[in-house]
């Protein structure tokens, strides 16, 4: 007995605590924790004891294992457990604990859930010279690790931040960043970015966005004079100097909402200004109190006024008899008068046949997605009373586009450029500009939409389009340009500029090819190949029955994505498993492989005889 006892001991002796190992996998993924003792061939497994648990709860046991995990309890001297679906709430610390002859030894494996953030960028209405604050939302990630970095035209503003994270109800993590900064007029065009960085995320995701800059304006009331305080009263409000032309103007008098239609000119910087009048009833000017011109604009700031005290107004003018130098003189006022009216009258002429001319242009709408291979369109519109005169000419980089569809066909409410009513007089190309030659490559089909009658006043609103197949030599890092004048006029009236587009093209997938096996361990590699595909983000995930399987490291020449001459890139990913579980034909492999050209992953997998068979202990 004495023998008996001093052997467990020597046996006991020989068992040794493992460290503690770190695992990563994805949400709704599977994998396999391992305990890390070195135990001896001649420890009795019937003897031992083995219990996993987290949090101080007991996981699985030789006994029970909770739903979602699987002990192997025979597989000595790893056992693993298997965690199947891995969910946010699930990660942490998991210790494994042998119990032989009452003595105790533990190992420790740390879970941690890989899933990369959601960046939004909240930005709120700038106003000139008045302190702003952007907001940088970064969501549903973990681990709670994360950095913050802002830039300003491509350049860094603000030095990378670490930051404390809340922890959301699912399991994951939120965090946000604030940029404050005085808006300037040089910012109008300027790209602000909020640039975050996780483990979780192949490179850094930069997330723009440009401030769109309101300006305030400045308002003067001043009264135009009467000849009695009896008549009517006309007073004139004067705005200047605001962004953009988005304001409504709104008449007080004593509190009360007086109704008025404003109009609006563009000034040389940029801004515009609007001058406007009122004139109050012979009831409302005695009434007197003071009467008031508020400038509002959609941002919500503050609003500007003026005011002007009625009573403090007496236009009466005083008419004794005249002599005749008086009378001479009031003739010499006739006359000047008189000029000055038809001056005025020619002016006011003038700028009708101008606010007739004037037009609203849009920007250039581009496409959510661009795909190489598929047609894509990019519209933009004009509105104004005098729209059905306007003419359009569209250009790729500064090359005018000529319609290369070569049929005339009308398409719904679009009719091809190629094709002009008798009716119509709008041009969709202008004539006097050089064309593309008709051997260029590439597809495109110019509309336009015949002028509508739009919702306000008699203006009409006319859209003009291009339809284009994406080619990746011609596109990528293009822009769009429309160039819109009168028919019969040389000059622009407006041009537009689109934001240039990212050219998308899906990977094309081989089929899982097999090596031969090696001599040592007959294990055999597959390799999935990706190709023709841009951008060059790809990502390959391999699967099996039991879990996630860990893909082969190979060198970076030949795993980074590698374009072709035209641009275009292919990768490839290797995974390895023993040959006598592909031969058996009981183990399925797949791969998934998943790009941003895709809505949904393309999937890749072996074939087995008998589903249900798992590998997660064929992790390599």
């Amino acid at each position: 007995m004495k023998f008996k006892v001093l052997s467990y001991l020597w046996l006991l002796g020989l068992i040794k605590a493992g460290s503690s190992v770190d695992v990563s996998v994805s949400p709704g993924s599977s994998t396999v924790l391992n305990c890390s003792f070195a135990l001896p061939a001649l420890v009795d497994n019937s003897l031992l004891n083995i219990t996993w648990s987290s949090g101080g709860s007991i996981i699985a046991s030789k006994n029970h294992t909770q739903a979602g995990f699987f002990l192997n309890s025979t597989a000595f001297p790893s056992f693993p457990l298997t965690v199947f679906n891995a969910t946010p709430h699930q990660q942490g610390v998991y210790e494994c604990r042998v119990s032989y002859n009452d003595t105790d030894y533990a190992t420790e494996v740390t879970l941690t859930i890989l899933a990369p953030p959601v960046v939004s960028i909240i930005s709120p209405e700038a106003v000139l010279k008045r302190k702003s604050v952007v907001e940088c939302w970064a969501r549903s990630f973990s681990p709670p690790q994360i950095m913050f970095t802002w830039t300003r035209g491509g350049n860094k503003i603000q030095e990378p931040q670490k930051l404390q994270v809340n922890r959301t109800e699912d399991g994951l993590y939120d965090a946000v960043s604030f940029l404050t900064f005085i808006p300037q007029i040089s910012n109008q065009n300027i790209s602000f970015g909020c640039e975050v960085q996780h483990s979780a995320l192949v490179k850094p995701v930069l997330e723009e966005f440009t401030p769109h800059i309101t300006v305030l304006p400045k308002v003067t009331l001043s009264v135009v004079p009467s000849s009695s305080h009896s008549s009517s009263v006309t007073l004139s409000c004067d705005i200047s100097g605001f962004y953009p032309n988005n304001i409504s103007v709104l008449w007080i008098h004593n509190g009360k909402k007086l109704s008025e239609l404003p109009l609006s000119i563009q000034n040389e910087d940029g801004t515009y200004r609007r001058h406007q009048y009122h004139t109050l009833t012979r009831e409302e000017r005695s009434r007197g109190g003071e009467v008031q011109c508020v400038a509002l604009q959609p941002s919500g700031q503050e609003p500007a006024n003026g005011t002007i005290d009625l009573s403090t107004v007496d236009l009466r003018v005083q008419n004794p008899g005249l002599n005749k130098s008086a009378k001479a003189s009031v003739a010499m006022m006739i006359i000047s008068l008189t000029l000055v009216f038809l001056l005025c009258f020619g002016f006011s002429w003038k700028r009708r046949d101008e606010k007739l001319k004037s037009l609203n242009i849009s920007a250039i709408v581009l496409p959510p997605r661009v795909v190489v291979g598929k047609k894509g369109r990019v519209t933009i519109s004009v509105e104004g009373r005098l729209a059905e005169r306007v003419q359009t000419t569209w250009f790729l980089n500064d090359i005018p586009i000529k319609d290369t569809s070569h049929k005339e066909k009308k398409y719904g409410a679009f009719r091809s450029a190629s094709y002009t009513s008798r009716n119509s007089s709008v041009s969709v190309l202008s004539e006097k500009n050089p064309l593309l030659p008709s051997s260029a490559s590439g597809y495109y089909k110019l509309h336009t939409q015949m002028p509508l009658r739009s919702s306000s006043n008699s203006s009409k609103q006319l859209f003009s389009s291009v339809t284009f197949i994406p080619s990746l030599a011609v596109h990528k890092g293009s822009v769009f340009k429309c160039q819109v004048s009168y028919k019969g006029k040389d000059k622009i009236v407006a041009e537009r500029v689109s934001e240039k587009f990212t050219i998308l093209a899906p990977p094309e997938v081989s089929e899982i090819q097999f090596s031969e096996p090696n001599e040592e361990g007959g294990v055999v590699t597959m390799t999935a190949h990706a190709s023709h595909f841009h951008p060059d983000i790809i990502t390959f995930r391999w699967f099996c029955e039991g879990g996630e399987l860990s893909p082969v490291s190979i060198p970076q020449a030949l795993a980074a994505p590698r374009p072709d001459a035209e641009g275009f890139f292919s990768a490839m990913s290797q995974c390895r498993l023993p040959k006598a579980e592909l031969e058996r034909g009981e183990t399925r492999v797949w791969v998934t492989i998943h790009h941003t050209a895709l809505k949904q992953p393309i999937t890749r997998q072996t074939r087995a005889d008998r589903s249900g068979t798992r590998c997660g202990l064929l992790l390599l």
